[in-house]
């Protein structure tokens, strides 16, 4: 279907979404929020989709969210529409996410980041949560996100202040998985969606929910759930094919089942 502020694409076994409101910065509204859940979506149904990238421009991820239309919003429209929870469709994916960050990634781009499962960032990457100085704070889970990415005090300073932080900074805090060169940002990104996408997608589902259930859960019961996961993959024909293709030292040739 068309879209007016987003691009779609398949490109082999990875479904490709770009951000795509240029004049505003990919600023987030309520538009774009409606088409990327469509089209998120669209890649959890489809089989032959294993893994997602997420994208922007060179000059900006998301530069926050549209304050043109948040200015006119009142306390009881934003409660009883919930306003900023449609935001979530990203956090409730199964399969993963890759995130490809250039420029700024500032408020709810921030935000939206952090809810894809690995953040790849250019090196003129600029993150932050802004929205202090605008006499608000953040609303999409930057308080609740990022302290469990970059740690309490960092977290504190850029919520409080507003400061961005640079792509190595962000490298060096745990906010991204790594800086790739600007140029190379968008390969870079297909490459580690695509080698996602050859797993096996039932255990590749499984692995992604564990590891989130670790900011959810005391050790002992992300244990015990990480446990029975795994245990859960003996029952499928995949976890035999990767082994036997193991031990024949051959390719495994997966079948998501």
């Amino acid at each position: 279907m068309p879209f007016n502020c987003i691009k779609t694409e398949t490109r082999g076994r990875v479904g490709l979404i770009t951000l795509d409101r240029p004049k505003a910065l990919n600023a987030i509204n309520a538009e774009l929020v409606g088409e990327l859940a469509t089209a998120l979506d669209g890649f959890e149904s489809d089989d032959g989709v294993g893994a997602m990238v997420l994208t922007g421009s060179e000059k900006a991820f998301a530069a926050g969210a549209d304050i043109k239309e948040m200015l006119a919003k009142e306390f009881v429209d934003v409660v009883r529409h919930d306003f900023i929870q449609p935001w979530e469709c990203l956090s409730r994916c199964r399969k993963p996410i890759v995130a490809a960050v250039s420029g700024y990634a500032l408020g709810g781009g921030c935000e939206i980041a952090m809810m894809c499962d690995i953040v790849l960032a250019a090196d003129t990457a600029r993150f932050g949560q802004p929205e202090i100085l605008l006499g608000t704070f953040p609303g999409a889970g930057g308080t609740q996100r990022l302290p469990r990415a970059v740690g309490k005090a960092k977290a504190m300073e850029m919520v409080l202040t507003g400061r961005m932080m640079n792509a190595e900074e962000a490298e060096r805090a745990g906010l991204v998985s790594r800086i790739v060169p600007a140029a190379e940002l968008l390969d870079e990104a297909m490459k580690v969606a695509a080698k996602i996408a050859e797993q096996s997608l039932p255990s590749v589902m499984m692995a992604k929910e564990s590891v989130d259930r670790a900011y959810q859960l005391t050790l002992d019961e992300g244990i015990r759930f990480e446990r029975r996961l795994f245990q859960s993959t003996f029952a499928t024909e995949d976890r035999r094919e990767g082994m036997r293709a193991f031990a024949d030292k051959r390719k495994p040739d997966f079948k998501n089942r």
